[in-house]
């Protein structure tokens, strides 16, 4: 006899428990999540200390292995409900899209996916036309992010899905997705310093500006999805665990297999704009080693207090506006202090537009996550 909530499938298994496939199935994306992350900071710390190499270095192997994984089990659990609605009819949650049957989350999920398949192309297109790009800002990179972050929107959704409200299990798993969504928009934002560094002026404010967007989205949409109001502070700290555990991958990897370093002819062949010249130059003005650390990651805690403070559940444009000043409060005295960026210090007007532009970009931020998860809920 069946198991409550279990299908049967012909073809495919006696009993397939839906709940506990989907379930099983968002941990193992969660978990591709995680080596992916590992694979892209330790691709970039590659490029910077390393230099350019082929196409079939570890970071690589890594970053696609996990893309795989994630394209499979997306994929699959959509194929396993679409069988199922052949014999039984769509599964509980389950909707017909393009003639496949799964819930809108595995649905969104194969999505952002399919964006990310199309981005590997065009990505190695780009480089057989132009050369070798060393800029995560290059169009097929940006869409492979777009991708990943659609199929991470789509693992907030599944959760929800998976889980009863108030179940701990379904508040790790948007914590932990959260964080995933917090974490690439960390990573993506990262170029802004070469903006401030090579032209001063509002471009100083490229990173508060796109950080303040960008972080209070994911955190408002976090709190609100989970309903838990201290979620925010509980997805930077994760955060920046989970940044912790890239510096270890690549520093545990470069030991392993000690790759020659080619830098010092590829920082020589360069005019000190790329990417890999600033990132150099920005570390020796600062005394600092190349490539970072994971310190900056937590500094967004302090925004997010104060985000939760304000209750980003009930409050979410005022909640934002306050994680935007906290966000300031914390940077700015940084990039002001930093000698990397002292040429390109702002004026009085300046500062006063780009701190401007900051809070108003915490508060788009945080309305568009409000309207997201109102949508969601209303679902």
């Amino acid at each position: 006899m069946s198991r409550p909530g279990a299908l049967a499938v012909p073809g495919v298994a006696t009993d397939v428990d839906v709940v506990a496939l989907r379930r099983a199935a968002l941990g193992i994306l969660l978990t591709s999540k995680l080596t992916a992350g590992w694979g892209l900071g330790w691709d970039i710390r590659w490029h910077v200390l390393i230099g350019r190499d082929s196409f079939w270095i570890a970071p690589h192997i890594l970053i696609y292995a996990s893309v795989a994984v994630a394209v499979i089990v997306s994929l699959g659990v959509i194929a396993v409900e679409s069988w199922t609605a052949r014999e039984r009819g769509p599964t509980p949650g389950a909707i017909r899209l393009l003639g496949l049957v799964g819930t809108r989350g595995f649905h969104l999920a194969w999505l952002g996916m399919a964006l990310v398949i199309v981005a590997a192309p065009i990505d190695d297109l780009s480089h057989r036309l132009f050369g070798p790009d060393i800029t995560l800002w290059s169009p097929p990179h940006l869409l492979g992010l777009l991708g990943a972050q659609v199929n991470t929107l789509a693992c907030l959704l599944i959760a929800r899905e998976a889980w009863p409200v108030g179940s701990w299990a379904r508040a790790f798993a948007l914590a932990l997705a959260t964080t995933f969504l917090f974490g690439t928009f960390a990573i993506a934002t990262d170029p802004s310093w070469r903006i401030a560094f090579l032209h001063g002026g509002l471009s100083f404010f490229t990173w508060p500006v796109l950080a303040a967007l960008l972080f209070a989205f994911s955190l408002v949409l976090g709190a609100r999805l989970s309903g838990l109001r201290w979620a925010p502070v509980a997805v930077v700290l994760l955060g920046f665990l989970t940044q912790l555990s890239i510096v270890a991958v690549a520093g545990a990897g470069f030991a392993l297999l000690q790759p020659a370093s080619t830098i010092q002819e590829v920082l020589a062949a360069d005019d000190g704009t790329s990417p890999i010249a600033v990132a150099h130059e920005m570390a020796r003005r600062n005394g600092t080693p190349v490539g970072g650390s994971a310190l900056p990651r937590v500094f967004p805690v302090v925004g997010a207090a104060l985000l939760a403070l304000v209750d980003a559940r009930r409050r979410p444009r005022a909640a934002s506006l306050a994680f935007g000043a906290g966000l300031l409060i914390v940077m700015l005295p940084r990039m002001l202090g930093s000698r990397a960026l002292a040429h390109v210090h702002p004026d009085a007007a300046t500062m006063a537009v780009g701190i401007a532009l900051t809070l108003a970009a915490a508060v788009a931020g945080g309305w568009l996550a409000a309207r997201l998860a109102d949508r969601v809920a209303a679902r």
